[in-house]
């Protein structure tokens, strides 16, 4: 092993300093002694350049597995994603054409409601134009009522197409939102295993 001190400078040295010749033999033989037990100590714990090497290409082998199979694996879930990403817009495309059936059923509905309504009153009308005066006064409040009531059919039968149409939008936005954010966390989770 190498020494990076001159022993015998350092015998020189401690020779001058009142040591005797052997004194300071046995000194260095003894500093040399520890310094080689450490250095022993150190290299145990090293690793040598070809045990580096094998540890390395071990190492390479293991990513160059793991890519193979997150390929393939990548490659099937995509596929199954793609597939599971077009049953889901048919469905979509399906429920938009039963809602858009259903809105014009029910616009349908409330137009022809609203003219029988409007025939009724119109009717209603001519009654009380032909009843005498007191009977106009009576009819006219059964009429005013009749509207109010017609009115508030009306307007009870429009908030229950809005709210019917607000609640077929939002399930349709939830289960856009739920496709959307299951491929975005399914790409997030390919995207981190592959980093």
């Amino acid at each position: 092993r190498r020494l990076f001190f001159d022993t015998h400078a350092l015998v020189c040295l401690l020779e001058e300093n009142g040591f005797t010749t052997q004194q300071s033999e046995v000194i260095v033989s003894a500093l040399v002694k520890i310094m080689n037990d450490n250095l022993d100590m150190i290299y145990k714990d090293m690793v040598t350049k070809v045990q580096q090497e094998i540890a390395l290409q071990q190492v390479m082998s293991h990513i160059g597995g793991v890519k193979k199979d997150m390929i393939i694996l990548e490659k099937s879930e995509f596929s199954a994603l793609r597939s599971e990403n077009e049953k889901i817009k048919l469905e979509l495309q399906q429920i938009k054409k039963q809602v858009m059936d259903e809105i014009t059923k029910v616009r349908a509905d409330n137009k022809l409601n609203l003219n029988l309504e409007k025939s009724r009153v119109k009717e209603l009308v001519k009654t009380v134009q032909m009843a005498s005066f007191c009977c106009f006064v009576f009819q006219h409040a059964q009429q005013d009522r009749a509207l109010t009531q017609t009115d508030r059919k009306i307007d009870t039968e429009v908030a229950d197409l809005k709210t019917m149409l607000e609640s077929h939008k939002l399930d349709n936005i939830k289960y856009l939102a739920g496709s959307v954010f299951t491929c975005l966390t399914v790409a997030l989770g390919f995207y981190r295993l592959w980093i």
